[in-house]
């Protein structure tokens, strides 16, 4: 099980901490001069998805002793610009450093979005999730 924490600090700021006791800041304080930013929430999901889906992705290609030399991760998504402002899309696209097979990576993003990553899995199905990659020797 997982859990984690959250302490509102005041405005619309709050610090989290993870179930490894790891912290980050999250919303904006305004009223303060200057203001205090942290990370937008929504921006977090995205980080989220980001970052599982690359952890399963290094970690098959790693298995397969691929020559991966470097992954840069980026995730966008479409929200509606209403509220609750959910999320009608969201795009992966990995740029891949090393003579890696382009076929392998391309199963072990197809494995991650559709199998291992809990993030993406854990999206309502109506969000399509897409995938798109490049490769750089």
């Amino acid at each position: 099980m997982s859990m984690v924490s959250l302490h509102w600090l005041g405005s619309k700021l709050m610090a989290g901490k993870d179930s490894r006791g790891q912290s980050l800041v999250m919303g904006t304080w305004e009223e303060l001069d200057p203001p205090w930013m942290g990370l937008k929430p929504s921006d977090l999901l995205l980080l989220s998805v980001a970052s599982c889906s690359s952890w399963d992705v290094v970690s098959i290609l790693t298995k397969q002793r691929e020559p991966l030399e470097g992954l840069e991760t980026t995730c966008t998504g479409e929200q509606r610009p209403d509220p609750p402002n959910v999320f009608t899309s969201v795009h992966l696209h990995f740029r891949v450093e090393g003579a890696v097979s382009p076929q392998k990576l391309e199963r072990a993003i197809q494995l991650s979005v559709e199998k291992y990553c809990s993030v993406v899995n854990s999206l309502d199905p109506s969000i399509p999730v897409t995938t798109d990659y490049e490769i750089i020797e």
